[in-house]
């Protein structure tokens, strides 16, 4: 099985292959059929409320570090985040997580950084409102979630952001699915965007992941279970987005 290879042949980044590694060997990938919300059978399963254990909060935590650091090296200072947003409640580690070691790889650039999470109802008591960690009034935000799929908690955690007068400038997420957004005649054939891409479009923000659905199957070409990865490459050949 995939699950129990490790991706010594991969040609994918050091973080990205083992970050799919602890994804694999931990089941929060997983093969098989599955229906998801839209109805659609998938061939695999991304379960980001598995990295409960240390290490593999670890390895996702660092896999997002990696992901944000590569990107803002090609920024200017001024598009630095002042804080990682995690959505409530499953991204909340993630957010946490990622800003310790966002600050071990690059202590000057990210040192000060800072995290801010919601709550799902506002506190009425003590220091009122819905925000915990950093007040969010004029900062830099880059929200850290697993996954975008109909875009519709993304969204929420964005009004929210404007709403306590703070700036997005990213999102990053653990898995690019890739594929096009459902519609009432799903297998019309017809081209549509993915919901990453109409976030990217709406919001005029870059969206990152860590790992895209053709990143899984290069990882697994030629080390995981053949049927896995064609049944992926189906997948993908069906449902790939226009962006």
């Amino acid at each position: 099985m995939a699950s129990s290879t490790p991706l010594t042949s991969s040609s994918l980044p050091d973080y990205k292959a083992s970050f799919l590694s602890a994804c694999l060997t931990s089941s929060v990938l997983k093969f098989g059929t599955f229906t998801l919300k839209s109805g659609r059978q998938s061939p695999y399963f991304f379960n980001a409320g598995l990295f409960h254990r240390a290490d593999l909060l670890h390895s996702i935590s660092v896999a997002f570090a990696h992901t944000l650091a590569g990107h803002l090296s090609s920024q200017p200072p001024e598009l630095t985040p002042d804080v990682i947003f995690g959505p409530a409640y499953k991204a909340i580690p993630l957010a946490t997580a990622t800003v310790t070691e966002l600050a071990a790889l690059d202590e000057k650039r990210f040192g000060s950084l800072s995290y801010s999470f919601n709550r799902k109802e506002a506190k009425d008591h003590g220091e009122g409102g819905n925000i915990v960690g950093s007040p969010l009034r004029g900062k830099k935000v880059f929200i850290v979630d697993d996954v975008i799929t109909a875009g519709t908690a993304i969204r929420e955690a964005i009004d929210i952001i404007k709403r306590e007068g703070g700036q997005l400038v990213g999102i990053v997420v653990a898995l690019d699915r890739q594929e096009k957004m459902p519609s009432t005649t799903d297998d019309d054939g017809a081209p549509r965007p993915s919901a990453i891409g109409e976030v990217r479009r709406q919001y005029g923000v870059p969206v990152l992941s860590i790992l895209t659905l053709d990143e899984i199957i290069e990882g697994l070409t030629g080390v995981g279970d053949k049927d896995d990865v064609r049944r992926l490459d189906e997948y993908r050949k069906r449902y790939r987005a226009s962006d």
